[in-house]
């Protein structure tokens, strides 16, 4: 998968770099997005732990892998992203084990539920999507800092553009509207994976941070949470127009592993409305990029998450 190869090269899995020896935590790897990847990575060569909410759901992926790649090094542990004091066991334990993490891909994520919260009362999509993974990068950026080549890879969406972040009103109580606070909620990982590369970059880290989005995929996703309007319109109308999980895994891969990926850039479908196709660079939304709005909602992740990041030292 490298930038000059020809789209069908930039298809296939085979041009991941040989992962043997590494290590990698994807979120959310028990189905969709996150299954794709962490069997690619797998098929690599690489230990993967998969990071689930549904244990039972996470052994049946492990199973699903193996099948098709015996041998493979994979592990199964809880990870509820909604739930902050989830996100500190989980941390614990790989620290506890003395756990090395040279791939952090934060790739979980809800959409369009009706409003509700997570268990530190947090707007779920918020909670989940943004605030889960801020805490779990920050408990965890230790552990890259003596990686081959470490990265954190945040899975945001081509819709982030249309998004703004309202910071009187995070948690919907004035105005919620289910679309419109996940689009909030993947603007804001965007927003926080660049000012990650950014505060990494200043600090002199060897860890880089970089985006990826999938265009349009069809994974369960778009019928799990969504009900009404937004189910009929992803669950069945678009349904036909999207692409495959393994496909639409191909930006996020690249962004983990392509030789030539820098901090700071984002990785998505190059074709048509970057919705599907290879992976290539894409642009980000100025709000994605603004100083301003990357400090902001760094506070406010800090305040709302108690975490707070120390940044490796160069090695």
């Amino acid at each position: 998968m490298t930038q000059n190869a020809t789209p069908k090269q930039r298809r296939t899995v085979e041009q991941i770099p040989d992962r043997s020896g590494l290590v990698s935590v994807v979120t959310g790897a028990s189905s969709g997005l996150g299954l794709a990847t962490a069997r690619a990575l797998a098929r690599r060569g690489g230990r993967v732990i998969l990071a689930v909410r549904d244990e039972e759901r996470g052994r049946r992926a492990v199973a699903e892998i193996t099948a098709a790649e015996p041998g493979a090094d994979l592990e199964v542990r809880r990870l509820d992203l909604a739930d902050l004091d989830s996100v500190r066991a989980f941390s614990d334990a790989l620290h506890a084990d003395r756990s090395r993490l040279d791939l952090l891909v934060d790739n979980a994520g809800v959409m369009a539920p009706p409003r509700s919260a997570g268990a530190q009362g947090h707007e779920l999509q918020f909670a989940s999507n943004h605030l889960g993974h801020f805490a779990l990068t920050g408990l965890l950026l230790d552990l890259p800092a003596e990686g081959r080549d470490p990265r954190v890879v945040t899975v945001t969406s081509v819709n982030h553009p249309k998004a703004h972040l309202d910071f009187d009103d995070l948690n919907g109580e004035r105005a919620y509207k289910p679309m419109v606070f996940h689009d909030r909620s993947k603007l804001a990982n965007t927003v926080f994976g660049h000012e990650l590369h950014r505060r990494l970059a200043a600090s002199g880290s060897p860890v880089h941070s970089v985006l990826a989005h999938p265009g349009h995929t069809a994974t369960n996703l778009q019928t799990s949470a969504p009900t009404g309007l937004v189910k009929l319109l992803f669950g069945r109308v678009l349904l036909p127009l999207a692409q495959r999980p393994d496909a639409g895994a191909l930006p996020q891969l690249y962004a983990a592993t392509g030789p030539d990926v820098r901090g700071g850039e984002l990785i998505g479908p190059d074709g048509r409305g970057k919705l599907r196709g290879g992976p290539a660079r894409v642009a980000l939304a100025p709000a994605a990029t603004d100083a301003e709005t990357g400090r902001r909602l760094w506070e406010v992740s800090e305040r709302l998450t108690g975490v707070r990041f120390s940044f490796p030292a160069p090695v």
